[in-house]
């Protein structure tokens, strides 16, 4: 995958955890819906994507159960990475 589409991927999702805390596959469904189906991720693409981010300090992940008992790991923005949101939101800005 090219830089900048790593960049823009990264964008995407900060934007997505921007309005609340989400688990994988919720990101997936929800950038489909908001794009009314013109993007749609790969599983493969973004846990690397989040993973980074983790590493960089810019979300952090948690696990919570769900009604049916199931563990899942959801992910949320840190202040690091609101700060890079708008890094890269404005970065997007002057590109497009």
């Amino acid at each position: 995958m090219k830089k900048q589409s790593i960049e823009h991927t990264k964008l995407l999702v900060l934007s997505l955890l921007s309005g609340s805390d989400m688990y994988g596959y919720q990101m997936i469904t929800e950038l489909e819906r908001r794009s009314d189906d013109t993007f749609h991720m790969k599983e493969g693409t973004l846990y690397p994507v989040l993973h980074g981010l983790e590493k960089d300090g810019a979300v952090e992940a948690y696990q919570q159960e769900t009604p049916q008992g199931r563990i899942r790991k959801y992910y949320r923005l840190t202040k690091l990475g609101r700060g890079l949101l708008k890094a890269e939101e404005s970065e997007w800005s002057s590109y497009s």
